[in-house]
């Protein structure tokens, strides 16, 4: 009993060392830490620099605004998103499916700088414009995404709901969005990822996010700062990346 145990206990510690996903969580959380003490390095690679640290704000604390900024309009642009996009597939708002497409991917063909200097002057400095260019930004995919996902669905499979009393909102729910599911996360996740990456000019207008180091770093020509400020942001992006993933193996296992 007590080996077998052992055993199982054994290949859990092993799965868990084979973990990607865990070791990219542990190098970020390892650069948050190890980044204010980082001093001598960055002092060595760049000697002309009286300041090779960035110290103007803790590392952990830009980290957390930057993902609390990310989180908040990624949350929006996908209830956004998702819900025009099962309005446009629905007979009620097919016809305004043209227009509703050509409106969003307008939405993206504008730079995010263009979008915040827009909204700048209608709602101030701070997190609300970033808000606003993030969540404009980011609804292309989601749209894209979950549009693709119900449309991959047989109409035989409608046929077959339908037939066996499903009013189209049970159809929708029970039948065409767990089968739509997986392309539908496929759009997420670039509209996150996109987003991570996004978010870091959002400290041109005040925001602070990962993106203060790069900023200040390039207003200040301090090369140290934009390298700490970009290991920090793409690293961000290949945990969430590595997140969906592992979430988009999890659901196509449970179909």
């Amino acid at each position: 009993m007590s080996s077998a145990g052992g055993l199982r206990r054994l290949a859990w510690l092993t799965g868990l060392a084979g973990d990607k996903l865990l070791w990219a969580v542990l190098v970020l959380a390892a650069l948050v830490l190890w980044l204010p003490h980082s001093q001598p390095l960055f002092a060595s690679l760049f000697p002309e620099l009286d300041r090779p640290v960035y110290r103007q704000e803790p590392f952990a604390q830009l980290l957390w605004q930057h993902c609390k900024l990310v989180g908040v309009s990624s949350a929006v642009s996908v209830l956004l998103g998702s819900a025009i996009a099962v309005w446009i597939t629905r007979p009620i708002g097919r016809q305004f499916r043209p227009v509703v497409e050509t409106v969003v991917s307008m939405g993206q063909t504008f730079p995010p700088v263009a979008v915040l200097a827009v909204a700048v002057p209608v709602v101030g400095f701070g997190e609300l414009p970033a808000l606003i260019a993030l969540t404009v930004y980011g609804l292309l995919p989601v749209v894209h995404g979950t549009v693709s996902g119900l449309q991959s669905v047989p109409e035989s499979v409608r046929q077959s709901a339908n037939g066996m009393g499903m009013s189209p909102w049970q159809c929708l729910r029970q039948v065409e969005t767990p089968l739509a599911l997986p392309v539908w996360i496929s759009g997420v996740r670039t509209s996150v990822i996109i987003n991570i990456g996004t978010a870091a000019i959002a400290s041109t207008v005040g925001a602070k996010t990962l993106g203060s180091p790069i900023i200040v770093g390039l207003s200040g020509f301090n090369t140290a700062y934009v390298l700490q400020g970009a290991v920090l942001v793409g690293m961000l992006a290949v945990v969430t990346d590595m997140a969906f993933e592992r979430l988009s193996r999890l659901v196509s296992w449970k179909r």
